[in-house]
C-alpha cells in the first residue's frame, strides 16, 4: 500500500487543495515580482534617458553659447577696431583733399595708407584666429608644433609634443576641431594647473586616432568632469565635449598610473582625407 493510499480521501483532497493554492500563490507572486521589476527597469531606463537628454541639451547650449561668443567677439573686433580705423582713413581721403597743397595731399595719402595697412592686418588676424594658416597649409601636426613652440618659447613652462602616426592628413574640418580641442585643453592647463611641464603625444591604433596631454599640475578626473556636466559651470570643457561629439569621439580625464601626473586622452575614429 502506498503512502497516498494510506491517507484518508478527505485529507488527500485537502493536501492537493493547499498544494495547488500554494503553487498558485507562488506563481502569482512571481508574476507580480516580474511586473514590478520590469516597471523599475523601465523607470530606470526612462530616468537614464532623461539624464542623457539633459546632458545633451547642456552640451548643445554650451556649443550655441560658444558660437554666439565667437560671433560677438568677431563683431566687437570689427566694430571697435576696424570700424574706427576705416573711418579715420576716410577722413584723410575726404573730398577737400584735392584742394589742399601737394605736401598735405601726400601726407594725407600716406597716413591713410598706414591706417588701411593696419586694418588689413587686423582683419588678417581675425581670419587667422578662425583658421590658423599653419593648420590650413601644413596640417594638424605643424599647427600643434607651432602652438607648443610658442608656449615653450615664453619660458614660463616646458612644453613639448610628438606625433608618431601622422603620415596622412585628416579631413580639414576634423583637423580644425581637434586643434581647437587641444588648444582649449592647453589653455586650461596654462591658466589653472600651475604645471611645470606639458607634453602632448599622438598615435593611431586599431583605426582610432589618439591624442594625449600630460601635465604635472592641478587637474581633474572623469568623475569631476561628469559632475561639472550636470551644472552650468565649466563652459570651456562643455565646448570641448560638444566638439568631440561632432568628431564622434570621446575624451577621458584621469590621473596617471603613477598618481604623479594628470592625463587627458582624446579618442576618435580615423577619417583620412582623400588625395591628401
Amino acid at each position: 500500500m502506498t503512502l497516498l493510499q494510506s491517507i484518508p480521501t478527505s485529507n488527500v483532497s485537502t493536501v492537493l487543495f493547499f498544494g495547488t493554492l500554494g503553487m498558485l500563490v507562488l506563481a502569482i507572486g512571481l508574476v507580480v515580482f516580474i511586473v514590478f521589476h520590469q516597471r523599475k527597469v523601465i523607470k530606470y531606463q526612462q530616468q537614464l534617458q532623461h539624464m542623457e537628454e539633459e546632458q545633451q541639451q547642456i552640451l548643445l547650449n554650451a556649443s550655441i553659447r560658444w558660437q554666439e561668443e565667437e560671433r560677438q567677439r568677431i563683431a566687437a573686433d570689427l566694430h571697435d577696431d576696424a570700424g574706427p580705423l576705416l573711418a579715420t582713413a576716410r577722413l584723410y581721403l575726404n573730398e577737400n583733399l584735392v584742394h589742399q597743397e601737394m605736401a598735405v595731399q601726400l601726407q594725407s595719402i600716406y597716413n591713410a595708407k598706414q591706417i588701411i595697412d593696419d586694418t588689413i592686418q587686423l582683419i588678417r588676424n581675425i581670419s587667422h584666429s578662425l583658421m590658423p594658416p599653419t593648420l590650413k597649409n601644413f596640417g594638424l601636426e605643424s599647427a600643434v608644433n607651432d602652438l607648443f613652440q610658442k608656449i615653450s618659447g615664453s619660458g614660463a613652462i616646458n612644453a613639448s609634443c610628438r606625433f608618431h602616426d601622422y603620415r596622412e592628413r585628416l579631413l580639414p574640418q576634423r583637423e580644425l576641431l581637434i586643434f581647437r580641442v587641444s588648444q582649449e585643453l592647453v589653455n586650461n592647463i596654462l591658466k589653472h594647473s600651475n604645471s611645470s611641464f606639458i607634453h602632448l603625444t599622438q598615435n593611431i591604433s586599431e583605426g582610432k586616432f589618439y591624442m594625449r596631454i600630460h601635465h604635472d599640475g592641478k587637474g581633474i578626473t572623469q568623475s569631476d568632469m561628469e559632475k561639472m556636466n550636470k551644472t552650468s559651470t565649466g563652459l570651456g570643457l562643455k565646448n570641448i565635449q560638444s566638439r568631440m561629439k561632432v568628431l564622434n569621439g570621446n575624451i577621458l580625464f584621469e590621473k596617471d598610473a603613477s598618481q604623479t601626473f594628470f592625463k587627458v586622452t582624446i579618442e576618435m575614429p580615423v577619417s583620412i582625407e582623400p588625395n591628401a
